[in-house]
């Protein structure tokens, strides 16, 4: 039987109507940094937002490279285990190994059109069957896993749900 393992990406949005204590300081942090590293590209110009400035602005693409630092405190907290990802019985178990702030849209003159997401790519994960809108997955390894007393793997019901992909799909035999 052919063993798949795969990556999966979690884009998590963060914009001016975001609840959650976590999110809004990234949305603070983000907007904070993008407004001061975007004024350096917009000096001498009427360009205000983001879409302007790509279109507009030598380099401005790097802006998301700046503004990442902002969030990095804020990854740490997490501990490697992705936001908002339950299993079927509630808990959060998914670990990522990288991630990616993404500006979606922005303006240095108005708050409420500040947008960023983070992309949270997971650990290599086996999966092992799809039942209903479920993935059964778990750790790529046993090696790395504890196994309970039958020897069998320890795994996790995940319903699918909007804004996760299968990022990275490999088949082994």
């Amino acid at each position: 039987m052919q063993k798949r393992v795969i990556i999966l990406c979690y884009r998590k949005i963060i914009d001016i109507r975001s609840v959650k204590q976590w999110d809004k300081l990234v949305f603070e942090s983000t907007y904070l940094e993008f407004k001061m590293q975007a004024q350096n590209f917009s000096r001498g110009t009427d360009h205000t937002s983001y879409a302007e400035l790509l279109r507009n602005v030598p380099n401005a693409r790097r802006l998301t490279g700046m503004v990442t630092p902002s969030v990095t405190g804020y990854i740490q907290q997490l501990d490697n285990i992705m936001p908002d990802i339950l299993n079927n019985i509630g808990r959060r178990f998914l670990t990522f190994s990288k991630f990616q702030l993404e500006i979606i849209n922005s303006d240095i003159n108005d708050k409420d059109k500040h947008q960023v997401a983070i992309n949270f790519y997971s650990e290599p994960l086996m999966w092992h069957d799809t039942i209903d809108n479920y993935l059964l997955i778990s750790a790529q390894s046993v090696e790395n896993q504890s196994t309970v007393e039958n020897n069998g793997v320890v795994t996790n019901l995940m319903q699918l749900q909007p804004y996760i992909n299968i990022s990275s799909l490999q088949y082994y035999n």
